[in-house]
């Protein structure tokens, strides 16, 4: 079934949606799930979460063109929301690692300014991200998106991973130029 076709069944709240997404999706939406939480069961429940969130955010989003990114984008809060529960005092070391590597990279902060600022971020993110190479920007977004290890892009890309290290840290090094242009202090 098509993405549109299953928006518009979330809109009029027929329960199919939930099984027509699980039949299309479920197996990628555990899979990004299962690579944050490490944990084969707490990804499942991730995605059981992810089905009762878009039914609940479905109307008033309707993303008729943007399903499966509004599904992951789901996926990833729910997953490092449990990430977060079920380690309090012991926070994920992959999650750490992760932010760790592009703390110095993008702003951060809780001032108000900067969480206006955030629309204008994103826009220049995904500037950055199309001036990339595709084999660039796939790689980049594996690693911080789909959070995938850098063996496994090394090995889903046939390159070493001291190539696949060395990329992601030109890539954040130039990401970090480009951004200090944009007038963002880092």
């Amino acid at each position: 079934m098509e993405d549109q076709a299953i928006v518009r069944l979330f809109v009029a709240r027929d329960e199919t949606a939930i099984g027509q997404t699980q039949t299309k999706y479920g197996s990628r939406l555990k899979y990004l799930a299962y690579e944050i939480t490490q944990d084969t069961q707490t990804a499942e429940e991730c995605e059981n979460d992810v089905y009762l969130g878009a039914w609940n955010a479905i109307p008033p989003h309707e993303p008729y063109d943007y399903f499966y990114a509004f599904l992951t984008r789901l996926t990833r809060n729910v997953a490092l929301n449990r990430c977060r529960s079920l380690h309090t005092q012991k926070r994920k070391a992959t999650v750490d690692e992760l932010t760790d590597e592009l703390a110095n990279t993008i702003p951060g902060g809780n001032d108000v300014d900067e969480f206006i600022d955030d629309t204008v971020l994103r826009e220049s993110l995904n500037a950055f991200l199309a001036t990339l190479p595709e084999e660039t920007r796939n790689v980049f977004v594996r690693r911080y998106w789909y959070m995938d290890s850098v063996e496994r892009i090394a090995e889903g890309y046939g390159m070493s991973e001291s190539k696949v290290k060395s990329m992601l840290f030109r890539c954040r090094n130039k990401l970090r130029q480009t951004l200090q242009k944009e007038g963002y202090n880092l």
